[in-house]
């Protein structure tokens, strides 16, 4: 799909970070654009202003966790624009701490959101594409579904499951002409660890989640990268039927450490610790082109 002129994208999570600056690319690629939101007030908000500016957008509230509302929104995509081409599994939270302070119903949280959200859009949108006879879709999981981190326990198993899931449907649908990428950014400048704030039960976070929670923030805040270079690097994929997306020039050498573990047979490493005590397994990790 290297010309995206004409074409459509449902972007889930349109409303804000990386969404919103896929939905903010897309259109200057001259394309129609679905925003899906649960945070209906920033939908609205963004919605009007990308329409304002001419952009050709349609803003649908939707969570991800229930699959009616999925379909709802294909429904209301295919009645507005007779069509769609892009699909961006994006919608994400990223709930943090150590896992022995967390519950049945946080886990229960996450895994509804970044993976029944990830299935819901692809059951609901593959099988509109795969009989268009084109199409790409593009799934958000994170430098955490390629590598493990401590305090983050149930975001990585939900965002490894985003990666497996994402690898197995690139071999269901390869020669059908609908592409799949697999979006694995570090840190991006965005509201990531506030997700809470879309939370049903909006609960008080623990003394230990908190303390986990407010230095990402600030890292996030200090030496995250703009969403505008994760939308860049999105686009390119889809162009180029390219199915890892990585934000990131370390997350090779990080996800690589699982390998040398596994040769070695040794314990888990931390992978930044790893490489900075080990700095030629960089050089030995670099992919040769």
């Amino acid at each position: 799909m290297q010309d995206l002129k004409g074409k459509v994208a449902v972007v889930t999570g349109g409303a804000s970070g990386i969404g919103l600056a896929l939905c903010e690319r897309f259109l200057e690629e001259g394309m129609k654009v679905v925003m899906a939101d649960i945070e209906e007030s920033a939908l609205k908000r963004e919605s009007k202003r990308l329409a304002a500016l001419g952009g050709d957008v349609l803003g649908i509230p939707c969570d991800v966790r229930d699959p009616e509302a999925v379909k709802s929104l294909a429904d209301g995509t295919l009645a507005h624009f007779s069509g769609v081409h892009v699909l961006c599994n994006n919608a994400g939270v990223a709930p943090v701490g150590p896992m022995l302070d967390t519950s049945p119903d946080d886990w229960r949280w996450i895994f509804d959101v970044n993976v029944l959200g990830v299935a819901h859009g692809v059951t609901t949108f593959a099988p509109i594409l795969l009989e268009a006879g084109e199409g790409h879709i593009v799934n958000t999981a994170s430098e955490a579904g390629l590598a493990s981190n401590s305090l983050l326990g149930m975001y990585c198993a939900s965002k490894h499951a985003v990666v497996g899931l994402s690898e197995s449907l690139y071999r269901e649908l390869a020669d059908t002409g609908v592409g799949v990428s697999c979006l694995c950014p570090n840190l991006v400048d965005t509201q990531i660890f506030e997700s809470e704030r879309n939370r049903d039960d909006r609960k008080e976070l623990l003394p230990s989640q908190t303390a986990t929670i407010a230095p990402l923030r600030e890292a996030v805040s200090a030496i995250g990268i703009p969403p505008s270079k994760v939308s860049g690097d999105v686009v390119e994929a889809i162009k180029h039927n390219r199915f890892w997306i990585l934000t990131h020039d370390t997350t090779e050498a990080v996800a690589a450490t699982r390998f040398h573990d596994l040769k070695t047979q040794s314990n888990p490493s931390d992978p930044y610790q790893l490489l900075s005590e080990n700095p030629e397994l960089t050089v030995f990790f670099e992919t040769k082109t």
